[in-house]
């Protein structure tokens, strides 16, 4: 995929399930040739059930309906809720399916992360919000807070080529040359540009396991170095490589104001003891670091100085930085840049607790040690990623699970 800014886009910032999915599903809803989604997990709660809905309806006005999940990341569905689905003309398609021995899932490595909606070719939704009911604020203590961007003009004409060529991909290892051709036959078919929508100049890039192996950490690291002012960077699973935590020691030293929003009441545990062996080593260079207490932070979301900001689906752990599928828009607007500033910073004002190096006290014994360790296998988790297989991606019919369907 050519990495190149497109101008003339307009992005709105989409919060939480309470603005994300009415705008996806009023979208959907008014589709006339194409729905294309990709994301880690649909369940059949309130929210899926809505989306399937809106995907049904739209199929049976005659658009093309391609629907993306993750195996892993998804549960089994029901006979129903896919015959509804496939009886409406809506393909399902399952990312690396396996053999599950006794319900455990094996494939947890590579996954498809990535979040993305396509309508009509016209309009583009790229985040970490899934399409399941906890990330609304009714679901209760366990509701996730994340983001999302609405996307329209030129950039939207990017990340539809990209989709399809993510189900070309997918399918051409499972069904044969004929399958790939067609696919390949609807790409040509696509429209090189969009007219354009707004004043933002944009980039969407991805992480792939064969040519974008380190780019969404790459351009991190580029706006980074480049910071002059503030960093603002609010991400659910926080455990980045050497260079990248360097990289923001080195800034935070040169004066940048450099704050970390992280997870305080984490979904997993683990989380939090992950991130938090890195305090001491971005304390001490000036870093700032606050915990979001409210409920699990979700969100993976940035910005620097007074134009850069990304929002998208990557994590910046191992997982999403070595392992994982993920897509993020990178965006080059002040006004986008202000409004993702102000809504961070009531976030940090309103539900975060500043972590002091005081607080945390002197390492020593076990803690010393585990901080150490900690802080050197970042140095080593890239390597040590690429050397794990990299299973071809892909993609098969979604299979319903008898057990669903037992009264």
């Amino acid at each position: 995929m050519d990495k190149r800014w497109l101008t003339g886009n307009q992005f709105t910032l989409l919060e939480n399930g309470e603005e994300f999915f009415p705008r996806v599903f009023a979208c959907i809803a008014n589709a006339r040739r194409e729905v294309i989604v990709e994301t880690f997990i649909l369940f059949e709660d309130k929210v899926g059930l809505q989306l399937q809905e809106a995907l049904i309806a739209a199929a049976r006005r005659g658009a093309q309906v391609d629907v993306t999940v993750d195996d892993w990341g998804s549960p089994e569905f029901s006979e129903r809720f896919l015959a509804d689905l496939r009886n409406a003309g809506v393909r399902v398609h399952t990312f690396n399916p396996g053999i599950r021995p006794f319900g455990w899932r094996p494939h947890l490595l590579r996954r498809m992360h990535r979040k993305i909606a396509v309508i009509d070719g016209e309009a583009a939704f790229v985040g970490g919000i899934n399409y399941s009911a906890d990330h609304l604020g009714d679901f209760g203590p366990q509701a996730k807070q994340d983001y999302a961007v609405e996307i329209r003009g030129p950039l939207v004409a990017e990340i539809h080529r990209f989709c399809h060529g993510a189900l070309a991909a997918g399918h051409r290892h499972m069904q044969g040359k004929r399958q790939w051709w067609r696919r390949r036959s609807q790409l040509r078919q696509l429209p090189d540009a969009l007219a354009p929508a707004g004043n933002a100049e944009a980039m969407f890039v991805v992480r792939d396991n064969v040519n974008h192996m380190d780019d969404i950490e790459r351009h991190y690291r580029i706006a980074i170095r480049a910071a002059r002012k503030r960093i603002i960077i609010a991400n659910a699973y926080f455990f980045p490589g050497y260079r990248f935590t360097r990289d923001l020691r080195r800034a935070a030293r040169r004066g940048v104001d450099v704050r970390l929003i992280l997870q305080g009441e984490p979904d997993m545990p683990f989380v939090k003891t992950a991130a938090s062996m890195l305090y001491h080593h971005l304390l001490r260079s000036g870093v700032k670091i606050y915990e979001y207490c409210d409920r699990p932070l979700h969100g993976k979301v940035a910005l620097m100085d007074d134009e850069w900001a990304t929002v998208g689906s990557s994590n910046l752990d191992p997982m999403s930085l070595a392992l994982n599928l993920e897509a993020n828009v990178i965006i080059r607007d002040r006004e986008f840049n202000r409004t993702l500033a102000a809504n961070l910073e009531k976030l940090q004002c309103e539900s975060c607790n500043r972590i002091e190096l005081e607080q945390l006290g002197e390492q020593q014994g076990w803690s010393l040690l585990r901080s150490f360790l900690a802080y050197h296998v970042t140095r080593l988790y890239p390597q040590w990623a690429s050397w794990l297989p990299r299973h071809v991606p892909r993609l098969l019919p979604a299979v319903p699970t008898p057990a669903l369907d037992k009264p």
